[in-house]
């Protein structure tokens, strides 16, 4: 029974966890979405298919989105359907099941790992040694996901191992948890964020267009542009996978940013290499 493992990482989380479910399923095939939604065909053909993806604003990233709702999946019976984040409380897996109809979303599940997020105030990267910890957790529930798919078991739980909760536990909860996914969905008609600058400490390496998974960024006379016009996959691997910490990300309205004075991350098992392969 063939079995396609279906990735979008920006900065080598859910890259890490779909590579080692590639290792552990039997007859399993890495396929970048990145690359899979410039396939003029849009079919995916594997009785299996797992979907591994960042969580982005309490929902799914818009490019996994396009992928599931243009894709045929050609000979599936089973689906699963995995999340990665920093922690906070996810509840919007409804939506790939909605996506992937007259298909059903046999099972997800939710894995907690560094948060790449670096404009938040205070931001601290995961040392080496944290990183091995969520390492060790996640490998511990890989080992059960493989089981569970093996045996085309059910097993679509309430997100019950987040870290942190909701800013409030009332009504406005709920309606954070409503409306920042619906704003999630709007960026796609505007260009998703244009909200990213370069500073003095550009090198000109490129590396921030090589990692572009959206290609919005061009390099002209050794400096990143970002195009408005092209549609911001919002993974930050420009920011992080920058050498030399030289991109930045501007304060919007409401959502401050603290980047100049933040380090970056990326997953220390995924090369900028990989990260540019999924194109």
């Amino acid at each position: 029974m063939s079995i396609k493992i279906c990735y979008f990482s920006g900065t080598g989380n859910s890259f890490f966890i779909a590579k080692r479910l590639n290792e552990y399923l039997a007859n399993s095939e890495l396929i970048p979405i990145v690359k899979a939604l410039k396939d003029s065909k849009k079919e995916i053909e594997g009785q299996k298919i797992i979907i591994v993806f960042p969580i982005y604003a309490l929902t799914i990233p818009i490019p996994v989105r396009m992928f599931l709702k243009e894709t045929n999946f050609k000979n599936a019976t089973y689906f699963c359907a995995i999340g990665t984040r920093l922690g906070v409380k996810f509840n919007d897996f409804k939506r790939i099941d909605k996506l992937i109809k007259p298909h059903k979303l046999n099972s997800s599940f939710i894995i907690n790992m560094g948060s790449n997020d670096v404009k938040v105030k205070n931001y601290k990267c995961p040392s080496d040694l944290k990183i091995k910890e969520l390492e060790d957790v996640a490998l511990s529930q890989l080992s059960e996901i493989t089981r569970i798919i093996e045996n085309n078991e059910d097993s679509c739980d309430e997100d019950s191992n987040y870290i942190e909760s909701l800013l409030y536990k009332d009504f406005r909860g709920k309606i954070i948890e409503w409306a920042v996914p619906k704003m999630m969905t709007f960026s796609k008609y505007i260009g998703g964020v244009n909200y990213f600058y370069v500073n003095t400490n550009c090198i000109g390496c490129g590396i921030c267009s090589k990692v572009c998974l959206s290609q919005k960024i061009s390099i002209h006379n050794k400096k990143p542009i970002w195009n408005k016009k092209t549609l911001c996959y919002m993974c930050y691997a420009c920011v992080n996978y920058c050498p030399v910490k030289a991109i930045e990300i501007e304060s919007i309205p409401g959502v401050p940013s603290y980047t100049f004075e933040n380090d970056r991350y990326c997953h220390p098992y995924a090369k900028y290499e990989e990260i540019e392969n999924q194109k």
